[in-house]
């Protein structure tokens, strides 16, 4: 009897605190020159692509994806409310939503609207066929990811 319910207990908390979306696939990335490209191409659908650069000791995790609007956003996997939870966003249909405190943002607004919990955006550049990121950005996000190797 104890055993059954130790097993329904712990299948009902691993429901609880692993349902929900599967971890997003990652992609590391490397700088050249100072800067960190990626093909446009690889962003053009609309969905977050999720990427990691080491940068020191750490990882800095950050998403792009296409907004309806049009244009290419870029941000940390992480904001300044809830970085240390180290959770991340996951995509709903047009809104990133904190994994930690379930927030939704408008994809048309990541960039755009800063601080709190709002992804903490990356400047972006698109250029012959390649969205651009500055290195130094992402060297500097590395306090958004504290113990993350």
């Amino acid at each position: 009897m104890i055993i059954a319910a130790v097993v329904v207990v712990a299948a009902a908390a691993g429901i609880f605190l692993f349902s929900g979306s599967p971890a997003p696939a990652l992609n590391y990335v490397t700088a050249d020159a100072g800067k960190v490209s990626i093909p446009l191409a690889d962003v053009n659908d609309g969905k977050a692509h999720y990427y990691k650069y080491k940068a020191g000791d750490r990882s800095v995790s950050f998403f792009l994806l296409k907004s309806r609007d049009g244009s290419v956003r870029a941000a940390l996997d992480a904001c300044d409310v809830c970085y240390k939870s180290l959770k991340g966003y996951r995509q709903e249909g047009n809104f990133m939503v904190c994994n930690n405190c379930n927030q939704k943002f408008e994809s048309n607004l990541i960039n755009v609207v800063k601080g709190g919990c709002n992804p903490a955006p990356l400047t972006r550049t698109v250029a012959n066929g390649q969205v651009v990121l500055h290195e130094r950005e992402l060297i500097d996000g590395r306090r958004y990811f504290p113990n993350n190797s």
